[in-house]
Formats: C-alpha cells, sequence, structure tokens
C-alpha cells in the first residue's frame, strides 16, 4: 500500500493518487514526446519516429484519463445519480482503440519501406535512444504501480509505459544487430532493419491493446471483476456469513472504475430477523471490503421471500 500522504499529514485517498499518479505520467509524455518526435523527424529514423508518435498519442490520452479521473472523483449529481465511474472504463477502451491504431499504420508504413528497398540508419544515435527511453519507461511504470495500485485509469498507463519501453529494447536489440550486419557480407541487408523493426514491435505490442479493450468493455457491460477483486469479496461475505450464521447468500458482484458494486441475499425463514439486524449484516459486509480501497457500493437483503432474490 502507499505511504504517500496529503497537505494536512494524513494518507492519499485512492482517488487522490490515482490523479497525481496520473499528472505525473502526462507531464513525462509531454517531455518524451516531444524529445521523440524532434529526434526521429531530424534524422529520418521511422522506429523512432513511430515512438514518438506512440508516445503523443499517450499523451493525448492521459490528459483525457485524468480529466475522466476527476470527473468520477466529483461524485454523484442530479444528472449522474450513480456517478460517472464508467468513464473509467470507456478511457481504458479509447485507449486501447488509439493503440491499436497506431500499431496498424506502423505496420502498413513499415511495408511500404520495405518495398521501397529500406533506409539506413545511425546505430549510435538509435541505439542511445532507445536505452535511454526504455529505462526511463521502465522507472515511471514502477513509479505509478507504486503510487497508484488498483486504479484501472493507472494500470492502462502502465501498460503504455511498458509496451513503449519494451519498443526501446527492441530498438537497441535493432542497433547491435545493424551493427554486426555491417561487418559482414549482408550489409545491403542493414537497410531493412529500420522498418522490421517497427513490424517486431507492433507484433510484440499488439497483445497489449486487445488486453485494454477486452477489460474496459468487461466493466462497461457490467461483467464480473476480476478474479483476485472477486476472491476478496467472496471471502468478506464469508466471514461475515458465518459470524452471523447466515446460510449461504445470492451473491451478484461488478467493478466499474474505482467503485464496486456487491448485492447479497440472504433467504431465512419469515420473522427471523428485524430490520436492525440487517442492518447490521449490511455494515459488517461494508466495513470488511473498506479495506480492498475502493468506493463500495453494497446492497445486502435478508428476506424470507426467496422470489424476491433472483
Amino acid at each position: 500500500m502507499s505511504t504517500d500522504t496529503s497537505k494536512d499529514g494524513g494518507p492519499l485517498a485512492p482517488r487522490q493518487r490515482e490523479r497525481r499518479a496520473l499528472s505525473y505520467s502526462l507531464v513525462c509524455s509531454i517531455v518524451l514526446a516531444v524529445s521523440a518526435l524532434v529526434v526521429g523527424v531530424v534524422t529520418g529514423i521511422r522506429i523512432i519516429v513511430f515512438d514518438g508518435a506512440y508516445m503523443a498519442i499517450g499523451l493525448i490520452l492521459s490528459w483525457a484519463s485524468l480529466q475522466a479521473a476527476r470527473a468520477a472523483a466529483a461524485g454523484p449529481t442530479r444528472r449522474f445519480p450513480f456517478g460517472r465511474d464508467a468513464l473509467a472504463p470507456l478511457m481504458v477502451v479509447i485507449q486501447g482503440l488509439a493503440l491499436a491504431g497506431t500499431l496498424v499504420l506502423a505496420f502498413g508504413d513499415a511495408l511500404v519501406v520495405i518495398r521501397d528497398g529500406g533506409s539506413d540508419m545511425n546505430v549510435v544515435i538509435v541505439s542511445s535512444y532507445g536505452f535511454i527511453t526504455g529505462m526511463t519507461g521502465f522507472v515511471i511504470a514502477w513509479w505509478l504501480r507504486k503510487t497508484a495500485q488498483g486504479s484501472d485509469l493507472v494500470a492502462a498507463e502502465i501498460a503504455q509505459w511498458k509496451a513503449g519501453s519494451v519498443l526501446s529494447v527492441i530498438m537497441v536489440a535493432g542497433a547491435v544487430v545493424v551493427a554486426v550486419l555491417a561487418l559482414t557480407p549482408l550489409r545491403e541487408v542493414a537497410r531493412f532493419a529500420d522498418p522490421f523493426l517497427v513490424i517486431i514491435a507492433c507484433v510484440v505490442l499488439a497483445a497489449v491493446p486487445v488486453r485494454l479493450v477486452r477489460g474496459g468493455v468487461n466493466e462497461l457491460l457490467e461483467g464480473a471483476p476480476p478474479p483476485k477483486l472477486a476472491a476478496s469479496i467472496a471471502t468478506v461475505i464469508e466471514s461475515v456469513r458465518s459470524d452471523f450464521d447466515l446460510p449461504d447468500p445470492i451473491v451478484r458482484a461488478g467493478k466499474v472504475g474505482q467503485k464496486i458494486y456487491v448485492e447479497v441475499d440472504f433467504v431465512v425463514p419469515p420473522d427471523a430477523w428485524s430490520v436492525s439486524e440487517e442492518d447490521r449484516v449490511r455494515r459488517a459486509i461494508i466495513d470488511r471490503l473498506l479495506p480492498l480501497e475502493f468506493e463500495v457500493w453494497a446492497y445486502v437483503a435478508v428476506t424470507s421471500d426467496e422470489s424476491l432474490a433472483y
């Protein structure tokens, strides 16, 4: 758990940590995207241009994610009585689709370069650039994970930074290959290294947008929460059931952004429970879910009418 503190010395809430992480990610994206595009355009090296374009799109999405986090943190309004937490998975889906579009365009451009006879690559520039951006990306991804665990928006940012770092590693490896080829009779093959690096990067990164879109759509369609979270919810409910000597419940759970919805129905004999006792069960479930660091919306019913539990 993060130990970050607020201005008054208390611990930062999950939503505050989320916005802080997204803000820092945005600043880092601006610096690296501008640097990459300048280096790529000046040198004419496509793999660096691709990396710069990738980070530029990430920059726009980081800004949009930050706005989505702020809107979700504003809480319920008259127009949105359940809040706007659905903006988080929506932004995750948009990030996935934008990344997929970037990969498709870069893949197509690489094929055109190969058809036209390849292009030259400056080994020193590519290897230096790849090493610096790769190390930077891994450090930022580590810091984001440490700062705001449990945030889907930050998890999407981490996926983008890790993907960028993998791309940088591919750059360095490609530069080494080109340097070796330059010392052999296959030196002409080195002209195709740049577009082939782009193609390899697109293939390696292809799983990232798929994962982002799949996870975001699952939340938008009110699917089951991730297995680890679902197991934690099940453990809490089982402990409460045991403490109050209740029968096995009917449980429905879902997650949208930083909010979890839990509906628990216990079917008991008629006239066996009072409203105050039902409130105690509900309070116990809510209190034991709070350490998961999500906003909890829990509906707990102790009913003797089994038809109301379905």
